[in-house]
């Protein structure tokens, strides 16, 4: 009997050093394969004596690169700074910087709800590798512009303005995107660092209002809630990047398991984690999800199976698998192996480019805005961010 059991012992320990090699691996290739082909992309940025911020690719082929004030401006930067926390390649920190503070002029658009994401993802990654003090102010300053959008009659912060575009044309008189619960993580920061607890208030009014009135009751989202700002009474319930209003667009899941994640994780607060987990059941348990788990651009496209993926959902997804499955939840192992597969095929031939190629993209397939005939099947950097962000927390849990 001591001998089968230290048999199974020493078999067991044997599987788990196997399974960590062989995870350790799939990190190891896949850290070697972005500095590589991210590597690319700063040479040329740096040959051509700009600080040039890539986006995705035109219809010719070509990179477009954005502005400081686009609402993607902060994920190559992000990109950079998670690279050279994965790499420990020296060279990358002083690129990073520069990225990063090429765009510190956001933190003064007071019209853009999306001011979370360009700081967050660069001057929030920033602070944490550097403890550059100076970040810590553009952050809070960030987080005050973005506070001058909350509407106290919903108890939510405005995302579009509607007085120009083609947000004007949709009759609307205060959208909420549920892409917004994203921004969250600004304000929440915010109040960590200052001690003002009125960005967290703000952060909750919003997680809580949207949680009441953008889901169904199957955990599916709306991906516009308009409200009246009035009365803060529901007006209408729509789409803007989506098949149909009632459809379920794909990325606006992901937005929200990821958002609903992090509120979670900033507050404690038990409903949030629920409401995560029954927005990742609704995608996983979907009749129509693929067998290789990227989901299509909206699960309910009338040409399912033909319909065509949309890979920033799943990097999305899969990072904030990785946090969910580190929080106090049943079953927590299955939300990473879950991740894990996602992550297998991402960095598959069918969706990871070649070297060199894909406009030096990590990443091919996402989808933009089908509605809007825009980035259609191209790769886009907040796909290729979410999946370096992937890679660094699926990192932290093999080591």
């Amino acid at each position: 009997m001591k001998g089968l059991v230290a048999f199974l012992c020493i078999s067991v320990l044997t599987g788990c050093v196997k399974k960590t090699s062989i995870e350790n691996d799939f990190i190891r290739e896949n850290v070697e394969f972005a500095q590589a082909q991210i590597g690319q992309e700063i040479e040329y940025i740096e040959n051509s004596g700009k600080v040039l911020n890539p986006v995705t690719l035109k219809k010719d082929g070509s990179v477009y690169y954005c502005s400081y004030s686009d609402w993607r401006s902060g994920f190559f930067p992000g990109s950079v700074w998670y690279l050279y926390e994965l790499s420990g390649e020296e060279t990358l920190l002083p690129v990073a910087i520069k990225y990063t503070e090429a765009l510190e002029e956001a933190k003064k658009l007071f019209w853009h709800h999306d001011i979370g994401f360009i700081i967050e993802a660069s001057f929030g990654n920033a602070l944490r590798l550097t403890n550059n003090k100076r970040y810590e102010e553009v952050i809070v300053e960030a987080a005050q512009t973005l506070s001058t959008r909350f509407r106290e009659q919903s108890g939510t912060i405005q995302s579009w303005n509607v007085d120009k575009g083609w947000q004007s044309e949709r009759g609307w008189e205060c959208p909420v995107i549920i892409d917004n619960m994203m921004n969250l993580e600004l304000l929440f920061h915010a109040t960590k660092l200052t001690g003002d607890s009125s960005f967290y208030k703000i952060a909750v009014s919003h997680a809580d209002r949207t949680m009441q009135e953008q889901f169904r009751p199957d955990g599916s989202c709306y991906h516009v809630i308009d409200y009246d700002l009035t009365t803060g009474e529901v007006r209408n319930r729509h789409t803007a990047q989506g098949y149909a209003h009632e459809s379920a667009w794909s990325r606006g899941q992901a937005w929200a398991i990821y958002g609903y994640t992090l509120c979670y994780r900033e507050t404690g607060d038990r409903k949030y984690l629920d409401m995560a987990v029954k927005a990742f059941d609704f995608m996983k348990n979907h009749p129509d999800m693929p067998e290789d788990l990227i989901p299509y651009w909206d699960m309910d496209a009338p040409e399912i199976p033909n319909e065509l993926r949309d890979v920033s959902a799943a990097t999305c997804i899969a990072s904030a698998l990785y946090e969910l499955s580190t929080m106090h939840i049943d079953n927590a192992a299955t939300y990473k192996a879950y991740a894990d597969k996602m992550m297998l095929s991402l960095a598959s031939p069918a969706y990871r480019a070649k070297l060199g190629e894909n406009g030096h993209f990590l990443l091919m397939h996402s989808v933009g805005s089908i509605p809007h005939n825009a980035e259609i099947d191209v790769p886009l950097n907040y796909a290729d961010y979410y999946f370096m962000e992937a890679l660094k927390r699926k990192n932290e849990q093999e080591q």
